[in-house]
């Protein structure tokens, strides 16, 4: 899905911008979505206490249209986070702006984003000197959103972006619905609630609350079911704009074409999500790690993060080292109760660990297939029927390079 853009994957009556305002030293820096008509809206923040300006004064914005927006602009380079009452101010000024530009709507129809350095004083005044050739230069075009993807980008080493389509409607009255979305992210990710910064487009009819709805139940499988580093960001939001642009009937109940429509949105926020892991900062491989047979969901879960977040188990990963004990040790400490000698753990498909003791296993096998490019990790708990997923990824020398000198 990371290839070129085509101008059929994108939804109708959405346009796309971007430019180099100077935020950062050099390239793409501001990106604008834009949906021609009202959009039923949904969005997810950062569960972090510290939250980010732009956090604050979009919360505010979708609550205030009741869910009905027209466009979000991102600036990366700076977070615009721990910068008090200029830093509200700043994304007020901007999502002022741009509503100005844009026919004069009013400013709570904008959502306001930030990705880059906390703690740094936005200047606020180059976003607001771009904003009206922004606006002018939108296009419906593929190019034009494959370059909103490159310009939220901090540290990462590649845009991501994936669509997907769904027919909805009863037979002969079928139309296509066409999903689109793009995210930034690499470093600081355990996202809690959403992630880093991800942003939706739908030609979709649909009202705000099943847009919610789907949202929010594509997320907990998606987006926060992977970690890189185990850090949540200040600045974390994924939002979503569905236009009706599609001709398709409005989805108003939880019917066979919300199904259709959830499980599409699902495949999109899932590519994303996995992007997102296969870019952590430093990163190698894909690691999924998949608990069953815990007492609950909410304890597998709690497992599987243990496991992917723990720096033991990582490096281990980094070096293709199947050290079982390390993963075993990680789940004993994750606050779930269960009895270790029940457990039979699987590495890259290797059977390694058997009721808590060692199965006997090639080393050199087990070596080579750890250093494929996705590396799937099993543990059976036999402790009930709780399952649950995370995607993570290796931690290499590489992730504390890049994170030594982010700032300088």
């Amino acid at each position: 899905m990371n290839a070129r853009v085509k101008s059929s994957d994108i939804p109708r009556g959405f346009s796309f911008s971007s430019a180099a305002c100077g935020i950062k030293k050099s390239g793409l820096d501001l990106a604008l979505i834009v949906s021609e008509t009202p959009a039923a809206a949904a969005a997810m923040f950062t569960t972090n206490r510290v939250q980010a300006a732009p956090v604050l004064v979009s919360q505010a914005h979708l609550k205030r249209s009741r869910s009905k927006l027209r466009a979000i602009i991102v600036n990366s380079g700076n977070a615009n986070c721990c910068t008090g009452s200029d830093g509200r101010a700043a994304s007020t000024a901007t999502t002022t702006e741009v509503a100005r530009e844009l026919a004069e709507l009013h400013p709570s129809q904008i959502l306001v984003c930030s990705t880059g350095v906390i703690g740094v004083p936005l200047r606020v005044e180059k976003i607001l000197k771009a904003v009206p050739a922004l606006v002018r230069a939108r296009s419906e075009k593929g190019e034009a959103f494959a370059q909103v993807t490159r310009a939220i980008m901090t540290t990462d080493t590649r845009p991501k972006w994936a669509a997907a389509k769904c027919r909805i409607g009863g037979p002969g009255k079928q139309k296509t619905v066409r999903i689109i979305g793009c995210c930034k992210g690499a470093g600081m990710i355990q996202p809690n609630m959403a992630t880093m910064l991800a942003f939706l487009a739908t030609d979709a009819a649909i009202s705000p609350a099943l847009i919610a709805r789907a949202l929010r139940g594509a997320v907990a499988k998606t987006f926060n079911a992977i970690t890189v580093d185990g850090d949540t960001s200040t600045n974390d939001t994924v939002a979503i704009l569905a236009n009706g642009a599609s001709g398709a009937r409005k989805i108003t109940r939880e019917d066979s074409d919300f199904k259709k429509f959830r499980a599409a949105l699902e495949v999109v926020c899932r590519a994303l999500a996995l992007k997102i892991v296969e870019d952590g900062e430093g990163a190698q491989r894909v690691i999924e790690i998949e608990v069953r047979g815990a007492p609950s969901e909410r304890a597998a879960d709690q497992v599987a993060r243990t496991i992917a977040n723990s720096p033991l188990v990582k490096t281990a990963l980094a070096g293709a080292d199947p050290n079982w004990g390390r993963i075993l040790a990680a789940a004993g400490r994750a606050g779930v109760a269960f009895d270790y000698e029940r457990v039979d753990i699987k590495l890259a498909g290797l059977l390694v660990c058997k009721r808590g003791r060692e199965h006997p296993f090639s080393e050199r096998i087990a070596h080579h297939k750890m250093l494929a490019k996705y590396v799937p990790i099993v543990v059976e708990m036999r402790s009930g029927k709780g399952r649950a997923t995370m995607w993570t990824c290796d931690f290499t020398g590489e992730y504390v390079t890049i994170n030594a000198s982010y700032r300088t």
